[in-house]
């Protein structure tokens, strides 16, 4: 097409060719940063992120093949349609992650929502795609057209594979970082309108280009207040501090004296009953060790296990590995938390490494007369390896003789499979093991399980100061009624991961 490109491809390249082929990077781009949020939305919101970005990649490639199967129906005016599905991946693009933070707690089938708009959103790029080989066609050698579009296409995708973890996501966060790649998308799509020689053609175009891009300039503005919204939306207190990091959305909320913190939606501790919850995850473990001087905690950034860790007087060092820095900055600068906390976190006796548990177990050296494992849930495959027979064989590793462990393992009463999937994992780990559960009103009942090396003491030393857990409440807490009895269950291993796919059944049932 002599408009676009002089019929000799050896001739110099024209301006509005070269803007085309820009755009093929600017959509592959754009396409894959709409396909990433939407993934981590979805694992955000609906847990087991294996199977949300499974899920939406897949919805995503099989909405281009079919986009790209409809091209062919194109007869005529490739170019005014090219620019057409430019300005709309713009517009839903761009506009994606702001829908799917507020529609999330006002609609009952968040899935609709998700899946249509990443099938709209892949079906427009697997329309465009084709489109601009056909129109670059008319002015260069074929081959020519396909190494370079999928050469620019490719490069792309690595682009935003690796600005979404590194930079968006940590920095923009999820909501502005869909309005800038909508506003890249309408910027190219107006920047071709006003050097292409049929520019007069497109008029409404034009106006339609700009109008989009005001409004996704206008939704970048207030990007910060929509997500407030959202999380005010879909949390029944007010947000008093929100941050996502590359690893989790961090979420504080406060009504009156409760203080609550949630991580990607789901509430890890309520201030006025915490101390039920951590009163008995450390105290059974740490009262049952001779002389606990060195003491290992995996999880717990927000520094309230190594408050009740601190609480026995023979403690000499604690060593807190958590993943995400953030949690631990945040816990142990912010006033209100650290008087939550009792400043745990900036003991003398503490020592914080903010990595991934897993890994850090498996190079760690040394032995430890207590470990107190107080992970998030196994939501998804990320969070079930630290739940693993690998990981307990790694954690029997590093307790010293006479230790012992303590696994914080869900709510018997709701998911009683897979609280013992969590016991007979363990048990496979050769470690000998003593449930045990206490109400916590958050929660409700909440398990938990002791692990040592060898026999376990029947008693356990209670501190006097606790406001929940008493030397005479302790042994009770080992009784099992028959609906959280022991039933049969599998060993969750590395290569199954079978504990995540029975916690989603059993809550999912609870929940749905």
């Amino acid at each position: 097409m002599a408009e676009v490109a002089a019929a000799n491809p050896s001739r110099r390249m024209s301006a509005p060719a070269a803007a085309l082929i820009a755009s093929a990077f600017v959509v592959a781009t754009c396409g894959l940063v709409y396909e990433l949020l939407a993934s981590t939305i979805a694992s955000y919101m609906l847990g087991d992120s294996v199977t949300q970005f499974s899920t939406v990649i897949g919805s995503y490639l099989f909405a281009m093949g079919i986009g790209s199967w409809c091209s062919r129906y194109v007869r005529r005016d490739a170019l005014r349609l090219f620019v057409r599905v430019e300005l709309l991946i713009a517009l839903i693009g761009g506009c994606s992650a702001a829908a799917l933070f507020l529609l999330f707690p006002m609609v009952d089938h968040f899935r609709v929502a998700l899946y249509s708009i990443v099938l709209a959103i892949g079906f427009l790029v697997g329309l465009e795609i084709p489109l601009l080989m056909r129109i670059l066609r008319e002015g260069f050698d074929f081959r020519e057209v396909v190494s370079t579009v999928l050469t620019f296409d490719y490069v792309g995708a690595l682009a935003a594979s690796l600005l979404f973890p590194l930079l968006l996501v940590p920095y923009l966060g999820m909501i502005r970082t869909g309005f800038l790649f909508g506003i890249a998308n309408a910027g190219v799509a107006l920047a071709l309108l006003m050097i292409l020689p049929r520019r007069a053609e497109l008029r409404l175009e034009k106006v339609t280009a700009m109008l989009i891009l005001a409004v996704l300039i206008a939704g970048f503005a207030v990007s910060d207040r929509m997500q407030r919204w959202a999380e005010t939306a879909g949390y029944e207190e007010p947000v008093v501090y929100a941050e996502s990091t590359p690893f989790q959305r961090i979420v504080l909320t406060r009504s009156g004296n409760d203080l609550r913190l949630f991580l990607n939606g789901n509430l890890q501790f309520s201030s006025r009953d915490e101390y039920r919850y951590h009163e008995a995850l450390v105290h059974p473990a740490l009262g049952r060790v001779a002389e606990p001087r060195d003491v290992l905690i995996l999880g717990g950034g927000d520094g309230l296990a190594a408050r009740e860790v601190l609480k026995h007087p023979g403690v000499e060092s604690i060593t807190l590995v958590d993943l995400d820095p953030a949690m631990t900055k945040l816990f142990s600068r912010s006033a209100i938390l650290t008087s939550l906390n009792a400043g745990a976190l900036t003991d003398p006796r503490m020592t914080v490494i903010n990595a991934d548990g897993f890994r850090w177990a498996r190079e760690a050296r040394g032995e430890y007369d207590a470990i107190v494992i107080d992970f998030p849930d196994p939501v998804d495959f990320s969070l079930g390896k630290l739940y693993t027979e690998t990981f307990y064989r790694e954690v029997k590793r590093l307790l010293a003789p006479g230790g012992v462990a303590v696994v914080q393992s869900t709510s018997p009463l709701v998911a009683p499979t897979a609280y013992w999937t969590i016991a007979e994992t363990l048990e496979a780990a050769g470690l000998t093991i003593r449930p045990y559960h206490a109400y916590v009103p958050s929660f409700g009942e909440w398990g938990y399980i002791l692990a040592a090396n060898g026999p376990m003491p029947d008693k356990a030393r209670i501190p006097d100061d606790d406001r929940f857990l008493t030397a005479e409440i302790a042994p009770r807490l080992f009784d099992f009624p028959p609906d959280m009895a022991r039933r049969p269950a599998p060993v969750n291993r590395l290569d199954n991961q079978a504990l995540v796919r029975i916690f989603a059944d059993e809550w999912g049932r609870y929940e749905g």
